[in-house]
């Protein structure tokens, strides 16, 4: 009688926190992949959950904690990772089931940890089955992936324990980079969003060492790095949309501005300032200059009119007086920026803020809060209502179902649009042939606060 082929163990990820995490999930499940696993869309099929944790925020550690329970509630059988994996006697108090608990990027670690809890089908035939390690398992959709270019971060800033968790900075090397995204633009990506905990620093660590590409030298740096990407094509010479995230404003940043007005790079930066007050920076340990920023701002947008900038600032911080708020909000109205998130501090095990003097109190948070959504969202409406009745390129991200009237609607997203955090395009009365990843021409035919709405050109 004929031996039966094994069946494949499979595994269930849960993935937390940051994009950073999402591409560590994407590259432990690409490896469990190549070992001959599969992936259970549930708990219910799965031999054995990962839960990649973040640990950034105590309130994100506490949905890295409600997640294991869930993840022990309905399976059992539960692996931790990711950021909160130094934290591993916490986990372990609440979760003492926990099969094992590894640190961030120790993909090693974890691989080894699902062999020893769900040992990989091994059969007379296992081995005949073509591993697939050059494709990559994808969490995102198929038209946009995330790049991450290295790992930790070398600033020390008072609120923030990243150095703690992921290390001090370690570039990837240039050529490893384009390759992957090489890879992802033939796999059919057409947007590639640049990650890292700073992304102007790339290189730093490596003395931005020069490696062979496509028979030219490149360094590992942003520019260069920004440079080739604007070379690949996603068909008929057109090069992705490619987004630089994590952008500290370093004076190297202003050459990535004529990159955008050629076409070659997304005109759209993401860059943290955190706060605008001088006073407040120094108190965060915050490697910029903020008066300097609103001139490069301005000649930006003098060589890259179309620019979008994206950023996120804290309000409460310890010692945050009204005086520095009120500087925050008049610096915003001054910048005019495109798409604004706000955070209330909060304090978070092992960061030195924690320790600064005059704590601002949470009803004043909340109302400081209140008060920098308020001018934000009024900057943002203004900045789109200037956008009816242009014609913009957007990506795809979805396409409806027709309606009783045969009618189908469609979501994308405009170059000032990065995925989940940014605003959406809401299209109207689309082609039955319109697939999410196309990039379609269209005309603005209204807006709100946010999104925009029209109909393809």
């Amino acid at each position: 009688m004929a031996s039966q082929i094994p069946e494949q163990k499979r595994v269930g990820m849960v993935s937390l926190g940051c994009p950073k995490a999402l591409v560590d999930s994407e590259r432990i499940l690409t490896k469990l992949r190549a070992d001959g696993y599969a992936m259970s869309p549930d708990y219910a099929g799965a031999d054995v959950v990962l839960v990649n944790t973040c640990g950034f925020l105590d309130s994100a550690k506490e949905e890295s904690l409600e997640a294991i329970g869930e993840a022990i509630n309905e399976n059992g059988r539960v692996i931790v990772t990711g950021c909160m994996g130094d934290e591993a006697e916490l986990i372990r108090k609440r979760f003492p089931q926990v099969l094992a608990i590894t640190g961030a990027h120790q993909y090693e670690d974890v691989v080894e940890a699902v062999h020893e809890a769900a040992p990989p089908s091994q059969g007379p035939f296992i081995d005949l089955v073509p591993q697939p390690t050059d494709q990559m398992v994808k969490l995102t959709p198929r038209h946009y992936s995330y790049l991450k270019i290295s790992e930790g971060c070398n600033h020390s800033c008072a609120f923030c324990i990243i150095p703690q968790l992921r290390g001090k900075l370690a570039s990837r090397r240039i050529d490893a980079v384009l390759r992957e995204a090489e890879k992802l633009v033939a796999a059919g990506t057409k947007e590639l969003l640049v990650i890292s905990q700073d992304t102007s620093a790339y290189g730093v660590d490596t003395r931005h060492e020069e490696r062979m590409w496509k028979g030219h030298p490149v360094r590992a740096h942003m520019t260069d790095l920004a440079r080739e990407l604007g070379q690949l094509d996603i068909g008929g010479g057109v090069p992705p949309w490619v987004r630089l995230h994590y952008v500290y404003p370093y004076p190297h940043v202003d050459q990535v501005i004529p990159l955008m007005a050629e076409g070659l790079l997304t005109p759209y930066l993401d860059i943290p300032f955190q706060h605008a007050s001088p006073k407040v920076l120094k108190a965060m340990k915050r490697p910029a200059n903020e008066a300097k920023v609103l001139e490069r701002l301005k000649s930006w947008r003098e060589i890259c009119p179309e620019i979008a900038i994206r950023s996120s600032f804290v309000v409460g911080f310890p010692g945050e007086t009204e005086e520095d708020f009120q500087y925050l909000l008049d610096w915003l109205e001054e910048a005019q920026l495109d798409r604004v998130g706000a955070f209330r501090f909060e304090p978070v095990e092992g960061a030195q803020a924690n320790a600064l003097p005059d704590p601002v109190p949470e009803e004043v948070k909340e109302e400081r809060y209140a008060r920098v959504m308020e001018v934000t969202e009024r900057i943002s409406a203004a900045k789109l209502e200037a956008k009816i009745g242009k014609t913009l390129p957007v990506i795809i991200d979805e396409v409806g179902e027709p309606d009783e009237d045969g009618d189908i609607g469609a979501t994308g997203r405009s170059q000032a649009d990065a995925p989940e955090i940014d605003g959406q395009v809401f299209l109207r009365n689309v082609p039955a042939t319109l697939v999410a990843g196309d990039i379609v021409q269209v005309n603005v035919e209204d807006a709100d606060a946010h999104d925009l709405f029209g109909v393809i050109a």
